[in-house]
């Protein structure tokens, strides 16, 4: 009986050590969830990450603005450059030509504005003589009608007094004949008088269509010149272009053009990558995005230096539209066989500089991105 009791006691022993054992289990997984709990409440679920990243920066495209045989080519791809060194020189023999003719066109372009002016002046006296001229017809023209009415009078006198024999016939012939020339004289006078008045009305309005081409401007300034030294400069920056500089700082990639070849004005030559103004293009998950802001801080590592290098970043901006938005096909979400997937969104993070210029970056490696949700930039 005393040995069964034993047995009884000790199984109640064990039974008591694995209660405490596993109420002492329990309790430490309620102790570590509640820690994980607040420790999500009250720091992770700031937090939003995501290793769908890459580094991005606005790649320059160098194109020439003419065109032209390539006749220098000063740089190879993974060379660095400045910011207006010498890339590739275009072949300035036509521009140069251009730039000659042009100039050419301009200095005739001032001598013929400079005639006009004289011209001005030679007609302002042309009008003068024909009003001089006018006037001297009209004279003439009140001379010959004074003429023509004298000899009217004469001729009808001599012809009342031929029949009582006073006036010889050979009286009344003169004064016919006077008459006859008297009369011609009018109607050359009157012709004489009219062609005086058109050659002035010529001349006025020669002068009036001379005026035109001067009026209202100086003569710097008049719009055969204006247009003139427009074609001149802009041959002389066409000139200019023929040299094509770095537009940026940062290094040389996808180089296309070589020695020799024939390009056309626009035609990509090469890439200038400013390594300098390297940015990171997050993609996160929709559902991550409620609390991300524009200006709240970010911490990037690149996976080509590890977790041993750490860029600190801001968000700068959001992406107008989601990937899939902006695909050459997109999904057409109206049909009957719809599945939905969870959308990723671009966010742009902006790098600190000094950073960067410690750590350079490539466009296009991987990154990842944690976005502190609580705090701002200052």
């Amino acid at each position: 009986m005393s040995e069964l009791t034993a047995q009884t006691q000790d199984r109640s022993a064990i039974t008591q050590r694995r209660n405490k054992l596993l109420i002492g289990f329990v309790g430490a997984l309620a102790v570590i969830a509640a820690l994980i709990a607040a420790y999500w409440i009250f720091y992770g679920s700031r937090f939003v990450s995501t290793d769908n990243a890459y580094a991005a920066v606005e790649i320059a495209q160098v194109t020439p603005s003419v065109s032209g045989t390539i006749a220098e080519v000063r740089v190879k791809d993974t060379q660095a450059v400045k910011t207006g060194d010498i890339l590739v020189v275009i072949d300035p023999t036509d521009a140069r030509l251009n730039l000659a003719q042009a100039e050419a066109e301009l200095g005739r372009a001032i001598r013929r504005v400079k005639g006009y002016v004289a011209n001005d002046l030679g007609l302002g006296a042309q009008v003068a003589a024909r009003e001089a001229e006018e006037k001297r017809a009209a004279a003439q023209l009140e001379s010959a009608v004074a003429d023509f009415e004298r000899a009217s009078i004469d001729l009808k006198r001599r012809e009342a007094l031929i029949t009582s024999g006073s006036v010889s016939g050979d009286e009344l012939t003169r004064a016919q004949s006077t008459y006859a020339t008297a009369k011609a004289s009018l109607a050359a006078a009157k012709a004489s008088a009219s062609q005086a008045q058109a050659n002035r009305t010529a001349t006025l309005g020669s002068k009036e269509a001379n005026a035109v081409l001067i009026a209202g401007v100086a003569e710097e300034n008049n719009p055969e010149i204006a247009l003139a030294r427009a074609k001149r400069d802009q041959a002389a920056i066409d000139l200019e272009r023929t040299v094509i500089r770095s537009p940026v700082d940062g290094v040389v990639a996808k180089r296309q053009v070589q020695l020799g070849q024939r390009v056309q004005a626009g035609t990509t030559l090469l890439s200038v990558v400013p390594i300098q103004e390297m940015h990171v293009d997050a993609n996160f998950k929709e559902g991550q995005l409620e609390k991300v802001r524009i200006g709240q801080v970010a911490t990037v590592t690149a996976d080509i230096y590890g977790s041993s290098v750490t860029y600190h970043g801001v968000v700068e901006g959001f992406s107008a539209g989601s990937g899939s938005a902006f695909a050459a096909i997109p999904a057409q979400n109206a049909t009957g066989n719809w599945i939905k997937v969870v959308q990723r969104l671009p966010i742009r993070i902006r790098l600190n500089a000094d950073e960067l210029q410690a750590n350079p970056l490539k466009a296009g490696l991987s990154m990842a991105v944690r976005i502190d949700t609580s705090k701002l930039a200052n």
